[in-house]
This record gives C-alpha cells, structure tokens and sequence, in this order.
C-alpha cells in the first residue's frame, strides 16, 4: 500500500492560525482523515467532517488513557508519572466513569444555577473597572473575558486570589506551549502548588468544591487519590475557564465583524441562548479534540491510521460541515445551531458546558447593555492568537467605547 501523502500546515503560514477553516474544508472534500505536521512539525491525524468527528468521539479504539496505553511525551513534555495528568479526561472506562462519577456531583443543574448571582457580580465589578478607562479603551481579554471564568473556576474552587496570575501562566503553557521547556516547567510548579493547596484544604476544608472533593465518597466509599485530586483540580482549573475566556473573545469578535447580527442581538436579547449556540458552532473555543492514541489500527472512510499515532478530532471543521449545517459559514444568530459539537460528543462531553453557557449569557448581556457603542479596535490581521492546534482565540482583542 502506498503511504499517505503527508500535509505540512506550517505551509500554509500565519493565515491558517487566524482562520483554519478554508484550509480544513478542502481537505475535508478530498477526505476525512489526512496525514499532517501540526505547528510544532509534530506528525498527527487529522479527523474532519461532523459525522466522521462524531463517530471517532465514540470510537474506543482512540484512546485518551495515553499513561497506560501510550507515552505521554509523544504528547506533552513531562513525565509518564505525573500527577497532573491523573484525571477523567486522561482516561478511559472503567477508570473514566469511576472518575466523573466522584467528581459530577459537584456540577448539578442546581449548584450551577446558584452560581448566576456571584458571576453577575464579578461581571459587573470588571466592566466597572473596565469602563472607568479614561482612553475608553481596553484590552477585552485581559479586562474582562479572561478575569471573569478565572474567578468564577477559583472561587468554585477554593484557590486563593493571589495565586491567579500563576495559574493564568500555566495553563496558557499546557494548552497552548510557548516552548517545550515553558510547557516542562508549568507541569512541574502547577502540580507542586496543588498538592499543598489540597493538605491546606484537607486540615481545614471550607465550603469549596475541591474540599468536597477531598472528602467525596461513592456509595462503596470510593475516593480521589492524592495524585487524583491534583489531577483533578488541574483540569477543573484549566476546562474551567479556557473555554469561557474564548466563547466571549470568539463570540465578541464574530459579532464586531457582523454588525446586522450584532444589532439584531440588541434590539433582542430573547436571540441570546441561540445567539451563544451559533457563536460555538461558528468558531468555537476549542479546535481540535485533546490528542487520541490509536490503539491499533483504526480505518477511517477507507484511510487507515496506524496503530500508535496521535489523533486529533477537529471539532471546528465539524461544525463547519455544509453536509450537517446549511452555508455553514455564515454566522447567523437565528440559525438553530444545535448538533454542534464544540463541548465534544460522547462520554468525553465537557462537564463544565452548562457552566460556560451560563456564564455566556451574562457575560454577553450585561457587556451589551453597559457597552452600547463598544467596537473593536485593531485589525484581524494584528490580532495575536493562541499557538497550536487545540484552543482557538486570540490572547489580545482591543476595544473602544
């Protein structure tokens, strides 16, 4: 069998980072699964379209247990030992179903829903803040879009206000690394910071999701482990307001440059829930899946991925499919844009999504109200984004009101 052709995305330069779409659907329409370097010059899979996405969401011969099945340097760079990396999305079942199991029940629609007064209130004392800028003008990430889930998930949490800054430069250099040796390090002090966070929380637990956690007990009087909880609380950290941070940049970006939209989003807020359905359908937070381990190998529409590579499910291409989504790229606020699948599919499915589209929506009204003339104020081109393939924003979007 002849091998397959090799796509080198470095090739297609800065225009690809700010808007991979084009690229993936000409892909798409020579096939679904394809060869490619990533950023890093990494060799991977990319899986495209929505019901070749949906179908490999479910595919239990892609794996996300790459400590037992795999070596998780091929993936990240740090050690097959750590602690950070012992949580449910690093898993499979029957460890992933213990995993959520113990941790879902600090997610109920109830705990989530008694959330909205204190995210109003961070959301109204950041645009205070913001909007008290003589120059009125602001950095919207920096001012309000990141601040506002950090606080929320650190709240939520229990992690100490100082700390935040550190947190921030963490998870920037897991999810999207600046270096390897920024990514190293960051695997090194986020575990270190947790682990005596959690014998802090352990000596005198409070009212915080991570001392319930510490104690969480199924009904057999199953327990996190100490590697579990860091484990734990790392992805909490992280899931907990990477996504939020670039629904509101993603979502404020799509409406500047549709402005019919964002005047019709205006005149109605009854247009919101569905307005943040079609923001996460369009260009959602998250590009691509976090990597799969082909346990052996797995064909995929008549391309077949070898046993033992790293695959990615690309969750923006999927959601730009025209097979599953009328003139997929057209952002309309009215469309009924359910079916995407921007929080995952299948047993993978983000446990934080009600969580963000809460904090979507009062984010995005209370910013609209208070903001009538807000506008963006640099130009897409000099927008700086988030390296690699797995987050998709910016880290800058500046404003004036």
């Amino acid at each position: 069998m002849a091998a397959t052709p090799i796509v080198d995305l470095r090739d297609f330069g800065p225009d690809f980072v700010r808007d991979p779409y084009p690229v993936y659907a000409r892909l798409r329409a020579e096939a679904p699964v394809h060869r490619v370097l990533d950023p890093d010059g990494e060799e991977i899979w990319l899986v495209l379209g929505h019901d070749t996405a949906r179908a490999a969401f479910t595919d239990p011969r892609l794996s996300r247990d790459w400590v037992k099945s795999g070596d998780v340097s091929q993936i990240i760079n740090t050690g097959q030992d750590q602690p950070a990396l012992a949580h449910m999305l690093m898993s499979d079942p029957p460890d992933h179903t213990r995993l959520r199991r113990l941790v879902t029940k600090g997610f109920t629609p109830r705990r989530i829903d008694a959330l909205a007064p204190r995210i109003q209130q961070v959301t109204d004392e950041l645009l205070d803040a913001m909007l008290a800028e003589p120059s009125r003008r602001a950095d919207l990430i920096a001012a309000f879009a990141f601040p506002l889930p950090m606080t929320v998930i650190c709240d939520l949490l229990g992690v100490p206000e100082l700390d935040r800054d550190a947190f921030r430069r963490w998870s920037n250099e897991m999810v999207a690394r600046t270096s390897p040796e920024a990514e190293a390090l960051a695997y090194e002090e986020m575990p270190a910071y947790l682990a005596e966070l959690i014998a802090a929380k352990r000596a005198r637990p409070g009212e915080d999701l991570l001392s319930a956690l510490i104690h969480a007990a199924d009904a057999d009087g199953d327990r996190l482990s100490p590697e579990e909880l860091i484990g734990m609380s790392v992805l909490l950290l992280i899931a907990g307001h990477e996504t939020t941070v670039n629904l509101i940049g993603n979502g404020m970006r799509a409406l500047f440059s549709h402005p019919d939209q964002l005047a019709a989003l205006r005149d109605d807020f009854g247009l919101l829930d569905g307005a943040i359905e079609e923001m996460l359908r369009y260009d959602g937070p998250v590009e691509t899946c976090t990597d799969r381990l082909a346990l052996e190998d797995v064909e995929i529409g008549g391309v077949t991925i070898p046993a033992g590579s790293t695959v990615l499910i690309t969750m923006a291409d999927a959601d730009r499919d025209p097979e599953r989504f009328k003139d997929p790229d057209r952002f309309d606020i009215r469309r009924d844009a359910r079916g995407h699948i921007a929080f995952g599919h299948g047993l993978h499915y983000c446990l934080g999504a009600p969580l963000a589209r809460l904090e979507g929506r009062i984010a995005f009204r209370t910013l609209l109200e208070r903001c009538p003339d807000l506008a963006q104020d640099a130009d897409e081109a000099d927008l700086p984004w988030m390296p690699g393939l797995l987050i998709r924003g910016v880290r800058r979007l500046p404003v004036r009101w």
